[in-house]
């Protein structure tokens, strides 16, 4: 028998993963940035009341509404009590009328309106992407504030200590009460450079869901689901509706449409070669092409037009050996041409050695300027057992092994281990 109580729960962590952010958005809105803990506060209590009252009154119709409303309501008490606070900052325009008993309960409700918390929350990522924001408080803050994540959570997803990521959330709180930070959209000229910080923070997020550096989870779905959600914000918002953020959700959902085929039941990496393509998500492909359509205007080629571009190939391939790898090679060339990174370019020896082989490649490989690069890297050290496994076995192992050590992702280890196996 399934007990209310735990349903109850499961139903108010999904609603926290999910409304946490928007409510967060609305709230630093009403109190100021400077005052993100108090909004942090408000929303660790307005969870707490729905799980006690709805322990005993039963669940709402709309959960959702249930909570926005309780959120608003204890943000009104907060503003009747600390209007005449030096805490709170009244000073702009929209926010001097919360100070009146007359205006406050009407300006509250055009800033809780769903058009109004959408716009919010979106100004919010730009405030958490300010450019003297070092990149990881970036990501930090946006997954804590935004995405809902403990603490305990992003210190785990990123391989660091608790202590530190509350480190960088206290230093990040404390430049945003220091430079009195606006959630706001950046002015014109500063629109497009903006837009892409946060375009970069919330695809470092999708990454680490994709391929998680954690040691015993892959793929981590809520990082996937989270990045995708920040995205479609960006496509949806006249701001910044611009090529760079379509075709970024295009390379999103190539990319989450594959997932189901990637890992075994048994938590293994399942190569490309032997992946089941029937799990493959044909809507989410559908969806991508749609968002590389829309991405197909003005001048910009970014990255992620191109890494959209190969994704597509291998979603369009109907088995492993009809992939287009001279098409692919093709995108890496542009790649390698517009944006050469260590990354990129062995990437590209990747797909050239599928086409030549590997005593083909092997030259490029050892005179190459990444060579140095490359040594600190677990799949440059992969790629070279590949191709000794079929000319010199001990070469082979010695490559794997070296892999091993650089990478701490278990199901990576597994598979390099079994590769060994195999020779």
């Amino acid at each position: 028998m399934n007990d209310p109580s735990n349903n109850i729960s499961k139903l108010t962590d999904h609603l926290f993963r999910h409304e946490s952010g928007k409510l967060v958005a609305v709230l630093a809105k009403v109190f100021g940035t400077q005052n993100l803990e108090l909004a942090e506060d408000v929303l660790q209590e307005t969870f707490i009341s729905a799980l006690q009252v709805w322990r005993i009154k039963g669940v709402p119709d709309n959960p959702s509404g249930w909570l926005f409303r309780s959120a608003k309501n204890k943000a009104i008490d907060i503003i009747r009590k600390n209007k005449f606070s030096i805490q709170m900052d009244f000073s702009d325009s929209e926010r001097a009328l919360l100070k009146s008993e007359y205006t406050l309960t009407t300006v509250m409700d055009t800033m809780w309106t769903d058009e109004a918390i959408r716009d919010d929350l979106l100004k919010m990522m730009f405030a958490c992407c300010h450019k003297n924001i070092s990149i990881e408080n970036q990501i930090t803050l946006i997954l804590k504030s935004l995405c809902g994540f403990t603490t305990t959570e992003i210190a785990k997803a990123f391989l660091t200590s608790e202590e530190t990521i509350s480190k960088r959330l206290y230093r990040t709180k404390e430049f945003f009460r220091e430079e009195k930070i606006r959630p706001e959209f950046p002015p014109p000229h500063q629109l497009q450079n903006r837009t892409a910080a946060v375009l970069k923070s919330i695809y470092l997020i999708f990454n680490e869901g994709y391929n998680s550096t954690n040691s015993d989870t892959l793929i981590r779905k809520d990082l996937l689901e989270q990045a995708m959600y920040l995205c479609g914000l960006l496509c949806s918002n006249q701001h910044t509706q611009n090529p760079e953020v379509y075709a970024a959700m295009a390379l999103m959902c190539f990319h989450a449409a594959r997932i189901e085929s990637r890992v075994s039941s048994e938590g293994e990496i399942i190569l490309l070669a032997r992946q089941d393509r029937t799990k493959w998500d044909a809507t989410l492909i559908a969806e991508g092409n749609d968002y590389m359509n829309k991405a197909a205007f003005g001048n910009t080629l970014s990255t992620y037009h191109i890494e959209a571009a190969i994704a597509y190939e291998h979603c369009i391939a109907e088995t492993f050996d009809s992939t287009n790898w001279q098409q692919i090679l093709n995108y890496y060339d542009l790649l390698a041409k517009l944006y050469p990174t260590a990354v990129v370019i062995l990437n590209r020896m990747t797909v050239l050695y599928k086409i030549k082989g590997g005593l083909e490649i092997l030259p490029e490989l050892n005179q190459s300027p990444y060579l140095y690069e490359w040594e600190k890297h677990y799949l440059y050290h992969s790629l070279l057992g590949e191709i000794y496994s079929s000319i010199d076995r001990v070469k082979a192992r010695k490559s794997f092994e070296k892999a091993i050590t650089l990478t701490q992702s278990d199901a990576e280890q597994k598979l390099l281990q079994y590769k060994i196996e195999q020779l």
